[in-house]
């Protein structure tokens, strides 16, 4: 029977990520859907502190703060004309807000408690969404969001691998300072970048990979996971995308989040993950209709099934509150 599809095998590194250790994942909008279900799973995860962020050298700055523990002040936020909103080149629009002072305690708040995250975690997942950047003329500095302003206030540039590769050096030393025991797994993010071209992006995505190639080479601990080869050599039908036709699906990012799951759970972790993804379900559950008896059966049911779930498995405290504080 001859095959029809290129399916991409897990990885042989089960017991990676566990319940008992801290997860962070950041870089493109790939990391919030992997995320999003580690998450679910009750797993003790940071996910994408600084906002979506897309091109390595953002991401890298973004680290560095949390590394050095950088305190934003009210300097490092800027107005738009018309726009009551503060807004910072170094995070998502997420962050924005009309109350400065609020937005500066959120994002140093943040700070803060990536700092203690990265210090006991034991991965750190990192995704490249592409190598174009755009440096904001004003100040020459590569910004992590445009935030809308006029395109002609940009320089827009491709990283090459060398740049990508001795930023990155740097921080993966800096990085083990802290944490001498922390793994990093790259990813390149599936989702398309059409507005910088067709084939621009497919440079962008090839500088990606041969920049991860290289930092693999360099240092020990450095783990590449073929999210991209899955979505393109494995599902590599329009099916698989999403209406906009360049995000995965949710089928898809089901299917990556499966292989990822084989490639980095042990046969006990997944077996907890599903308990908790059960449980999750349960706490974010939102009533129809108003039978009251039947919703107090329900919500006593859950609150007993998660009381039981922490007493025989006390770590998942953190990751139940974060879930039920949604």
């Amino acid at each position: 029977m001859p095959k029809f599809r290129t399916a991409v095998e897990p990885l042989r590194m089960q017991g990676l990520i566990n319940h008992q250790q801290g997860v962070m994942m950041i870089g493109s909008c790939f990391s919030d859907n992997i995320g999003s279900r580690l998450q679910l799973a009750c797993f003790d995860v940071e996910v994408n502190p600084f906002g979506t962020l897309y091109n390595p050298a953002s991401i890298a700055c973004a680290i560095d703060d949390i590394i050095t523990q950088r305190v934003f002040e009210q300097r490092d936020l800027f107005q738009l004309a018309g726009d009551n909103r503060w807004h910072s080149f170094s995070h998502h629009s997420s962050f924005s807000s009309v109350d400065a002072s609020m937005m500066l305690g959120k994002i140093n708040e943040q700070i803060k408690n990536s700092y203690a995250m990265l210090q006991g975690a034991s991965t750190l997942i990192v995704t490249f969404g592409t190598a174009w950047v755009y440096r904001y003329k004003n100040t020459n500095e590569v910004v992590a969001n445009c935030h809308k302003i006029p395109a002609n206030q940009f320089n827009r540039q491709l990283m090459s691998v060398d740049e990508i590769v001795e930023k990155w050096a740097t921080l993966i030393g800096n990085l083990r300072l802290i944490n001498s025991d922390l793994k990093l797994v790259f990813t390149v993010s599936p989702i398309r970048h059409l507005r910088d071209g067709a084939h621009e992006n497919q440079i962008s995505k090839a500088t990606l990979h041969l920049a991860i190639d290289k930092l693999q080479k360099k240092h020990e601990g450095i783990i590449y996971f073929p999210a991209y080869e899955i979505m393109n050599d494995d599902l590599r039908d329009y099916r698989f995308y999403a209406s906009d036709m360049t995000h995965p699906s949710e089928v898809a990012v089901d299917y990556i989040y499966d292989i990822f799951a084989q490639s980095f759970y042990s046969v006990d972790t997944m077996k907890l993950a599903g308990e908790c993804e059960r449980l999750s379900r349960r706490l974010l559950h939102r009533h129809m209709g108003d039978d009251q008896e039947a919703i107090n059966r329900f919500e006593q049911s859950t609150q007993s099934l998660k009381k039981q779930m922490l007493q025989q498995y006390p770590f998942l405290q953190r990751a139940i509150e974060k879930i039920t504080t949604k």
